[in-house]
């Protein structure tokens, strides 16, 4: 199998995450005493959480190309960054390394091609939502997106850098994102992406009014695909 080095720590809710998925994935390809060899780095997050400025995002990019560059050096074949809002500087980071970085919106634009499913809800970080280094990823599948509602844009923002990403649950998130997912619905959407590692905390993804892609997952297996495929 090949090595893949992660970058996590944003959180460390979704690194525990995508540390259990991609090994229960390999295991479920292989047998059960094989696991997937990982090379992570675990940022420290608090210098990361809730960026918001151009300059703070500067700092970011050169906080994971260091990342990426140790990774690389330790010997990872490819990387995964364990976060869809830190994909803001994938651009910058993809330039400063010679491996591949899989992006977590091309994982779950593919995992949509080829579903007739009209307009798809995108909830995640503000930017996320909002900005187009994300969307844009999404839409070159040739995935339709609602545009984003600025309410629905704080409530969700608000629950995860709140709630989420300090392993909280509560029911108030749940029934906050219950309740715009069934809004969209009733109003034409087609499924939603969880867009953020941590949201699959409060939202049933098996439960619901309509289909749900979570980035988790479809990251994980692209992850998996790539430690198992041969060079």
């Amino acid at each position: 199998m090949r090595k893949l080095g992660l970058i996590g720590g944003m959180s460390w809710v979704s690194t525990r995450a995508y540390y259990e998925r991609i090994n229960r994935l390999v295991q479920k390809a292989k047998t059960p005493v094989h696991s997937a060899p990982l090379l992570i780095e675990s940022l420290e997050y608090a210098p990361l959480y809730a960026v918001r400025e151009e300059e703070s995002w500067d700092e970011a990019a050169r906080t994971l190309i260091e990342s990426a560059r140790r990774l690389e050096d330790a010997g990872a074949g490819a990387i995964v960054i364990a976060a869809n809002s830190m994909h803001r500087v994938y651009d910058r980071v993809a330039e400063a390394i010679g491996i591949e970085i899989i992006h977590i919106a091309d994982t779950v634009g593919k995992a949509l091609e080829g579903h007739d499913i009209g307009e798809v809800l995108l909830l995640g970080t503000r930017p996320v939502m909002t900005e187009s280094f994300y969307r844009q990823r999404i839409i070159g599948h040739g995935v339709d997106l609602l545009p984003p509602d600025e309410d629905d844009v704080e409530m969700v923002d608000s629950i995860i850098y709140k709630e989420l990403m300090l392993g909280k649950v509560s029911r108030d998130a749940e029934r906050a994102l219950k309740t715009i997912i069934t809004r969209k619905e009733q109003r034409g959407a087609g499924a939603v992406i969880l867009a953020c590692t941590e949201l699959g905390l409060v939202v049933d993804t098996d439960a619901n009014v309509l289909p749900v892609f979570d980035t988790t997952d479809t990251h994980c297996q692209a992850a998996a695909d790539w430690i198992l495929a041969k060079d």
